[in-house]
C-alpha cells in the first residue's frame, strides 16, 4: 500500500551571506502510512511551519523528496497541490505558495480531494463547545480516510488535553530533526519535551499520561 505521507531523506537548509553559510537545517525521514491523527510539538523556531510548508509544496526541500499518496508534491501543478495536502495556518486560512515552473511541465494530482490536512497552531475558543466541535471535525476527517496533522504550542492545559485526546502518533520537531513518538506518554517522557514545556505544563502532561496514552 502506498503511504499517505513519505518524507524521504528530506532536508531544508537556510543560509545567509555571500558565502551562503548555513543558518538553520531541518531534516526529516519518516513514513506515516495511513489514516490517523498526528500531534506535532516543538519549541518556537524549531521548524514546524517549515515542515508543513515542505509537505504541502509551498517550500521546496534542499534535498530529498516529499511524497503524498505516492506523488512528489513538488512536481505536482501548483493549482492542484491542495488536492493532495492542505495547510491551515492558525485561524484556519489556507497557506498559499508560488512556483516558477510552468504548470504544463508538472504532473497532475492523482487525487481530487486532499488526503492530508495540516493544522498549524489552530486557535481554539474555550467556550460554547467549540473545542468539541473541532475535535469531532478532526475525527471525521480521519474516518474519511485522511491523514490529519495538528501542530500545537502548548501554553495552556487544554492544549495538552487536546493532544492527549486525539493524538494517535506524535512528531517532535527539535534540534533540527523530526522524530516520531508512538504515544502521548512517550512524548511527555522525552526530556527535551519536558524542558520545552516547563515544570507546570510537564506536570499536567504527566497527569494526563498517567490515565492512559
Amino acid at each position: 500500500m502506498v503511504p499517505l505521507l513519505h518524507l524521504d531523506r528530506v532536508r531544508k537548509v537556510y543560509s545567509h551571506g555571500l558565502m551562503r553559510r548555513p543558518t538553520f537545517t531541518l531534516a526529516a525521514d519518516l513514513v506515516l502510512p495511513d489514516s490517523r491523527i498526528v500531534g506535532v510539538v516543538g519549541p518556537n523556531g524549531a521548524g514546524k511551519t517549515t515542515l508543513f510548508e515542505m509537505i504541502t509544496g509551498s517550500n521546496p526541500p534542499s534535498h530529498g523528496t516529499v511524497r503524498v499518496a505516492g506523488a512528489d508534491i513538488h512536481r505536482v501543478r501548483p493549482n492542484e497541490r491542495d488536492r493532495l495536502a492542505i495547510h491551515y495556518h492558525q485561524s484556519y486560512q489556507v497557506r498559499s505558495f508560488r512556483t516558477w515552473v510552468p504548470s504544463i511541465l508538472l504532473d497532475r494530482s492523482p487525487t481530487e480531494r486532499p488526503v492530508l490536512h495540516l493544522f498549524d497552531e489552530p486557535q481554539f475558543n474555550t467556550q460554547d463547545g467549540y473545542i468539541g466541535f473541532m475535535l469531532d471535525f478532526f475525527r471525521r476527517l480521519r474516518r474519511d480516510g485522511n491523514l490529519v496533522v495538528v501542530c500545537l504550542h502548548p501554553t495552556a492545559r487544554h492544549h495538552l488535553e487536546i493532544l492527549h485526546e486525539i493524538g494517535e502518533r506524535f512528531l517532535l520537531v527539535h534540534g533540527g530533526s523530526v522524530e516520531q513518538k508512538p504515544s502521548f506518554a512517550a512524548l511527555i517522557g522525552d526530556q527535551r519535551v519536558r524542558a520545552y514545556l516547563g515544570q507546570e505544563m510537564t506536570a499536567i502532561g504527566d497527569s494526563l499520561a498517567a490515565v492512559g496514552g
